[in-house]
């Protein structure tokens, strides 16, 4: 990581907020009176997801899976690693995934398809941040905060080798030499 790389923000907190308020009301309208299983897929949703689900006036159950594609790099590798599975049952549960960024889309479908193969009643995604320009696989994408740019992105629970989760906007890095 270079450590002279200064976060500029993109998307400021308030910003960030009104938008967990305008997904909140899109999923409301679609899962009120379903009782869905909302898991959220880890490390980089964690905050998103908390913000989101307070807004939600429904009963609702959560789990999380933990995937690993980055390490500490800039740029997936690829490789798809389950750290966490889901551990609640999904067949029959109307399924709603909380993705923080959708990048090449190699995780979330990796994802999906295991959600698939346990036959839930349905599946939707909720992303905060869609970066089209990097997408590798299609993926469908239900709920949508921000349409991002092609940028390096930290800040409110993403992260770059671990370092800016805790930053309360999205910010953007870009390397000094």
């Amino acid at each position: 990581m270079n450590e002279a790389a200064k976060p500029t923000v993109l998307y400021t907190r308030e910003q960030i907020q009104a938008t967990v308020k305008r997904l909140a009301g899109e999923i409301t309208c679609d899962y009120a009176g379903k009782k869905p299983l909302v898991i959220g897929i880890l490390k980089g949703s964690f905050i998103f997801m908390a913000d989101l689900v307070r807004e939600l006036d429904f009963p609702l159950e959560i789990e999380f899976v933990r995937v690993s594609s980055y390490g500490r790099a800039r740029q997936s590798s690829g490789k798809i690693t389950v750290v966490q599975g889901v551990r609640t049952a999904v067949k029959g549960r109307h399924v709603l995934v909380i993705e923080d960024i959708i990048d090449s889309g190699l995780s979330l479908r990796f994802v999906l398809d295991s959600l698939r193969r346990k036959k839930p009643a349905s599946i939707k995604v909720c992303c905060l941040l869609d970066k089209p320009a990097r997408r590798a696989v299609p993926v469908p994408v239900n709920y949508t905060g921000f349409e991002a740019p092609d940028r390096f992105l930290v800040g409110y629970g993403l992260d770059w080798g671990e370092q800016y989760r805790n930053l309360p906007d999205i910010c953007y890095i870009e390397d000094k030499p």
